[in-house]
């Protein structure tokens, strides 16, 4: 069995540098974006109880297996998303080093798209959306840095987040707030 000490280091020095791209994969094959940080920290309670006896070879591919497969034992579990995508999960053996260009172009087109839409909401609300969705900021800490409350912060990122999504699925990105009619987001 390997002792604490030898087990944090190993993990400091040779899972977390894949920590970005387990994010992204996460991020590629999970529906819930609110997820992600919690699916992440369970892959890697995960590893870390699985190696307890001996140390993988290949980290990268062993993390890659440990998440492909609890990704698609939460699916199984919560029935979040289709049989065909935990199948097309399932083949995507090579995903961590072999990304096809085509994903890539495409990446980068909903990126540009995410970016217009981050760009078109209102002030405060692109500032929230930006400071806890791209930056990373908890409630707490965005509701601090802007000088707002923690509610002004929670409502203005789920109206700036639904504005996203009906933009980023080809809507007009309308914000739209309880018992006030639609209005088209936009500066000024």
């Amino acid at each position: 069995m390997i002792d604490d000490a030898a087990l944090r280091a190993w993990f400091c020095e040779e899972v977390l540098p894949h920590e970005a791209m387990l994010t992204q994969f996460i991020r590629r094959n999970w529906p819930v974006s609110a997820d992600i940080d919690d699916l992440r920290q369970e892959i890697y309670e995960r590893m870390v109880i699985g190696v307890r006896n001996e140390l993988p070879r290949n980290v990268k591919y062993y993390l890659y297996a440990v998440a492909r497969n609890h990704l698609i034992n939460r699916a199984q579990h919560e029935r979040v998303v289709s049989f065909e995508l935990v199948a097309d999960m399932t083949m995507k053996e090579d995903a961590f080093d072999h990304p096809a260009p085509e994903p890539n172009l495409i990446a980068r087109d909903e990126l540009r798209r995410a970016q217009v839409g981050l760009d078109n909401l209102p002030p405060r609300c692109r500032e929230v959306v930006r400071l806890r969705k791209v930056d990373g900021l908890s409630t707490a800490e965005t509701a601090t840095h802007l000088g707002i409350s923690v509610d002004t912060v929670e409502k203005q990122l789920t109206l700036g987040m639904r504005a996203l999504v009906d933009f980023m699925l080809g809507g007009a990105g309308r914000i739209s707030r309880p018992g006030r009619s639609h209005r088209k987001i936009g500066r000024g």
